[in-house]
């Protein structure tokens, strides 16, 4: 596959010219959801296949990675799927939902040469979310005031 001389003049260093390459996906799905299969198939076929680019058509100057956003206002996703209750927010540890500025933002930074050595990665866009996945205990209050989550957690 050889690269197009108009994307490898999208974005240079000064010591090589590169073309970066972004994909994108709804969610971040680091663990099984209930009925996400399909959709967890697809963004594990695009994470997968720009890792393979990223490999195949590094030494050409490609650089390869995905945006990964968590729940973000303003968006159809979040007007459909959202509950509305305090506790989705409750759920990240930034204690907010993401903004449309915070996955262009991130853009933006994997278009510029500040992330000229970084390919074949996600970046998930979504304030730690996703690191609590597999979290039972009630957050952030287990984080906050271990003493009232005690009587969860079975003894030895």
């Amino acid at each position: 596959m050889s690269v197009p001389r108009c994307i490898t003049k999208v974005c240079a260093c000064d010591y090589k010219t590169f073309a970066p390459l972004i994909y994108g996906h709804g969610c971040f799905f680091p663990s099984g959801h209930p009925y996400q299969g399909p959709a967890s198939a697809a963004k594990a076929g695009l994470d997968a296949l720009s890792r393979v680019i990223a490999v195949e058509e590094g030494p050409r100057g490609v650089r390869s990675n995905v945006i990964a956003p968590g729940p973000i206002g303003d968006t159809e996703g979040m007007d459909r799927l959202s509950t509305g209750v305090a506790s989705d927010v409750d759920r990240h540890p930034l204690g907010r939902i993401g903004h449309l500025t915070d996955v262009s933002n991130a853009t933006i930074f994997l278009f510029s040469g500040a992330a000229a050595n970084i390919t074949g990665q996600v970046l998930p866009v979504d304030g730690g979310h996703w690191q609590l996945a597999a979290f039972q205990l009630p957050y952030p209050q287990a984080v906050l005031d271990p003493e009232s989550v005690k009587h969860m957690i079975k003894p030895r």
